[in-house]
């Protein structure tokens, strides 16, 4: 069966840098798009990265421009999401999720298969 497993989450100083890890098995990996999603305390489930099947592509919300680079080791069934210059407000729980498709989208419509989550906490 499909499986997601994150981890990587903490606790980080504002200014620092975490790198979260997403781990598949159960499918084809090289053939679906991953994504991050974050959901903060309160709040609903936001959009944050998201890469394409082959890795050719990269998407990222405003939000962590800049700062948060996702990348995918095919042979290793694995996503990355390197984490710097971390703020307060990116404090939540961390979901990866598998697409249904190769292409990125940032509506959770796209994805059917999602990881438990790591907590993202940045305090100082």
């Amino acid at each position: 069966q499909v499986q997601l497993v994150e981890s990587g989450g903490g606790l980080a100083q504002p200014g620092g840098s975490l790198r979260l890890s997403c781990a598949a098995s159960g499918f084809t990996f090289s053939r679906y798009a991953v994504s991050w999603f974050r959901q903060a305390p309160g709040k609903g489930l936001e959009w944050v990265s998201g890469i394409y099947h082959d890795g050719s592509d990269t998407y990222y919300a405003d939000s962590v421009k800049g700062r948060f680079t996702i990348s995918r080791d095919n042979a290793k069934n694995t996503v990355y999401l390197q984490m710097n210059s971390l703020k307060p407000d990116d404090t939540a729980r961390y979901y990866c999720a598998k697409g249904k498709y190769y292409g990125v989208y940032d509506d959770t419509d796209a994805y059917d298969h999602w990881g438990q989550g790591t907590q993202v906490t940045v305090s100082s």
